[in-house]
């Protein structure tokens, strides 16, 4: 790193943005495939999977915000958040594979079981991602290099879910030879062996080098209450569920509404016309609307720098909802305007996406500006919460929807029914992404503001660093 200027080497930037792909080859897996792999492949009702979802959130509201205020009182010499990324990956992977296994319980035995470790994976997931995000915080004290860290965090995620779109359906079919129980074990096995290398490569790559003005420990409550009156932080952080909410009620109906509103279609492409099963169409769909996102996420530093962080969000999230609502006029045979529409709302998803995380690092710049602390780990950890939240409620609604139109796996569907995955394809998740739009109008911090808070911070550190 350039010390004067705050700017990382390329090694650095890959290698931090490396456990962005290890968490979202899980992460996307939650996302397209888990409420699909709970109801069609392990057979547990959809009404208990949206309980399972949320319960676990429950005690995610407290143990997010102690392991953020954990890792901000941890001090080693491999620094506050590293540690965890080299003694976690190992317990992550092997979560992450028992979570799909299928044992032959009753029903339920099976919910139990998809309750328990779905809850332990996302403790462990908490305990190394915490950490993780924090540490883009203390990585550089330049903000717009963050944004950019950021950015190439983001496609590595976008990198993860590329690989999750395009790889697991195909895993899945070839270990398991039409036995998809047998395919789904083989293929997390394969994932989570990834997960654990790229976490260790984070680990051995990165470096923390932000450091408080202050070193006193403070209490918890301080760190709290400071937390609830940073008003940039609330905002972000409101967003981020309805963000989600949009992301994951829109992403975990895609295989629902290939497979029985869509099905198969005959499609003319150079004046032949040929039939594709929904089966080709449905990780064709993802797969263009991850490349669209990458491409969005690396422009993500020019809207930033043009429009501001905040406006460049809320106006990317707009974009993104209205040609998601646009989804519900269509027919089953208009793939075509499908196709576009994806490639419109998926672009704009990845600067908005690769925003958030830059955001919170401000807003913990914000926050020591204001109150002269920093809990860097604290502001991620409940960031991270939201963002669990976010998940567990888009995967609860998901499900519930499905279940209160009369959705049935594996079977033709009523019109009721389909009407239903119509509405959590366009309707449901625009409602989301509306919400978090008007949130982030009223965000304050702009390039401006955050320029003299940069600022006075380095002046407060270097007079600290002169007593």
């Amino acid at each position: 790193m350039t010390e004067k200027t705050g700017v990382l080497n390329l090694k650095e930037k890959i290698g931090f943005s490396l456990g962005d792909t290890a968490s979202n080859l899980f992460f996307q897996t939650f996302i397209f495939f888990l409420l699909y792999f709970y109801t069609d492949v392990f057979g547990i009702p959809a009404s208990s999977v949206a309980t399972i979802f949320l319960v676990g959130r429950i005690w995610d509201a407290v143990n997010d915000p102690l392991m953020g205020a954990l890792a901000d009182r941890t001090n080693t010499k491999m620094g506050k958040f590293r540690p965890y990324l080299l003694y976690t990956a190992l317990p992550f992977g092997i979560l992450g594979f028992i979570m799909f296994i299928t044992p032959d319980f009753s029903v339920q035995g099976k919910v139990i079981y998809a309750f328990v470790t779905y809850n332990l994976m996302m403790m462990v997931y908490t305990v190394i991602n915490v950490p993780y995000a924090a540490l883009m915080g203390v990585i550089s004290p330049n903000s717009q290099e963050r944004t950019v860290v950021s950015t190439f965090r983001f496609v590595a995620a976008f990198i993860g879910q590329f690989i999750v779109q395009f790889a697991v359906l195909k895993l899945v079919a070839v270990f398991g030879k039409g036995n998809e129980n047998v395919g789904w074990q083989w293929t997390m096995a394969l994932i989570s062996a990834l997960s654990v290398v790229l976490w260790i490569t984070t680990f051995a790559t990165t470096r923390e080098r932000v450091k408080p003005v202050k070193q006193e420990k403070n209490s918890f409550k301080y760190d709290l209450a400071d937390l609830v009156r940073n008003k940039p932080w609330v905002l972000i952080g409101l967003a981020t569920i309805f963000q989600l909410l949009f992301n994951v009620i829109k992403g975990g109906s895609i295989v629902y509404y290939f497979k029985y509103f869509v099905q198969d279609q005959e499609l003319t492409f150079f004046g032949k016309t040929s039939t594709y099963s929904y089966q080709a169409l449905t990780p064709v769909f993802m797969l263009v609307g991850t490349a669209m996102t990458i491409v969005g996420s690396l422009v993500t530093s020019f809207f930033s720098k043009r429009f501001g962080k905040a406006r460049s969000y809320y106006g990317c999230l707009g974009i993104s909802t209205i040609f998601t609502l646009l989804f519900f006029v269509l027919k089953p045979q208009d793939v075509v305007w499908m196709f576009t529409f994806q490639i419109i709302a998926s672009f704009a998803v990845g600067p908005f996406s690769v925003l958030q995380w830059a955001i919170y690092t401000d807003t913990a710049d914000y926050s020591e500006w204001k109150t002269g602390r920093r809990a860097t780990g604290l502001i991620m950890a409940v960031s991270l919460f939201a963002l669990k939240l976010g998940i567990a409620l888009g995967g609860a609604i998901l499900a519930w929807i499905l279940a209160i139109y009369g959705f049935e796996p594996n079977v033709a569907q009523s019109a009721r029914s389909l009407m239903g995955i119509r509405l959590v394809m366009s309707i449901y998740p625009s409602i989301a992404g509306t919400i978090g739009v008007l949130l982030m109008v009223f965000y304050p911090l702009n390039n401006k503001m955050m320029a003299k808070i940069e600022e006075d911070l380095a002046a407060r550190r270097q007079n600290k660093g002169a007593e």
